[in-house]
């Protein structure tokens, strides 16, 4: 069987094989049922099995408290910067930590319906680093506090989720986790709620994972849709409205694959994390060790999931991609508002494929010496 290119997108990123192939042999027929899934009644038996597994397998993986509801909804990220507040806010104050591009864009949206206050932010650094917790100024009574846990653009991540009970607040945590679920464990104890576009490391676009502790739920502002209150939709067990349902089947499937892999007797979320740690310290090693290439961000808080690098000599860019893609090393060119290349190793890249890409950033740094 000839190897797939290796696809480093950000998002929509790559999906495990294994779950593409599965889809493909089910698509005209899931399981004898004479339907495809995007086909399906969202309220017949056949899909409502798929989203019953979904939602336990989904649970388990990730360790989910059974006094958090999870959450099938649409709008992706940038759609949650308006639904959180709308739930959450109570029209009052919200912090938030920024840290780049993605947070940025949260207060941004947050301003239409609550009163946003900066808690700290890492502008100062051209986010690559991280605030000390310990500085971070906290509203009194804010409803929330909002952070990107790890920033896809800027490649910045938090290792360790803040302890604000630690901090002496009650405030819930909120986080947006889109471009690294499923990559490490959450610890719960910490999280009010967390969110996540799909389309990163768990499937398709048109997709998100709400996770929310139950008492959060019933405090929507009266101009939020009922389609996003998050009660009504944990009422209903995602079916206020029709899911994305062909969204939540693929996601079922990379659930099943994430509970199938194994690193040593590690298994399922913990065996990925040790991978993507492996994946990342290889890379991140060889741009350290090579002077033709440079990563900016701080050491402490590199993303595994999302590695931003620049050619010291950037004349040499568009020769870097070409050769990259005649080699299958695919959508490796940085977003266009900070340039360079970033490479995304996400869950469903292995290790040959970083393996491919260093050897290919080693041989493309010796010819142009």
């Amino acid at each position: 069987m000839q190897q797939r290119p290796y696809n480093f997108s950000a998002g929509p990123a790559a999906i495990p094989e294994e779950v593409l192939r599965e889809a493909a042999s089910e698509m005209l027929d899931w399981h004898g049922s004479g339907m495809g899934v995007m086909e399906m009644s969202h309220r017949g038996k056949e899909f409502i099995s798929i989203y019953e597994r979904a939602e336990a397998d989904l649970r388990e993986l990730l360790a989910v408290p059974a006094n958090y509801k999870i959450l099938f909804m649409q709008g992706g990220g940038l759609g949650e910067n308006a639904i959180v507040p709308l739930n959450l806010s109570r029209a009052g104050t919200v912090d938030f930590v920024v840290t780049g591009s993605w947070s940025q864009k949260s207060i941004k949206e947050a301003a239409r319906y609550c009163q946003p206050q900066l808690a700290a932010s890492n502008a100062e650094s051209q986010h690559t680093t991280l605030p000390d917790p310990a500085r971070w100024k906290l509203s009194a009574g804010a409803s929330y506090l909002h952070i990107c846990s790890n920033e896809t653009i800027h490649g910045v991540e938090f290792q360790t989720l803040p302890d604000l009970k630690a901090l002496g607040s009650d405030t819930p945590l909120v986080i947006d986790c889109s471009s690294h679920v499923a990559s490490r464990p959450i610890d719960w104890s910490r999280v009010g709620l967390a969110f996540a576009g799909a389309q990163k490391n768990l499937g398709p676009a048109g997709l998100t994972l709400v996770i929310v502790r139950e008492d959060l739920l019933g405090h929507a502002l009266k101009a939020c849709p009922s389609a996003f209150d998050y009660q009504t939709v944990a009422e209903h067990d995602s079916m206020f409205n029709t899911p994305p349902t062909y969204g939540i089947y693929i996601a079922g499937l990379t659930f099943q694959w994430l509970k199938r892999q194994r690193e040593g007797e590690l298994a399922g979320i913990a065996a990925m994390e040790q991978r993507n740690r492996a994946k990342a310290e290889l890379l991140y090693g060889y741009i350290d060790s090579s002077d033709f290439y440079v990563n900016k961000v701080s050491p402490d808080c590199r993303s595994r999931m999302n590695v931003p690098f620049f050619l010291r000599d950037e004349s040499r860019n568009d020769a870097f991609l070409t050769g990259a893609k005649a080699r299958g090393l695919l959508q490796l060119k940085g977003h266009k508002s900070v340039g360079g290349m970033r490479a995304s190793i996400y869950n469903a890249m292995p290790l040959a494929g970083v393996q491919a890409l260093v050897a290919y950033m080693r041989e493309f740094a010796q010819t142009q010496a």
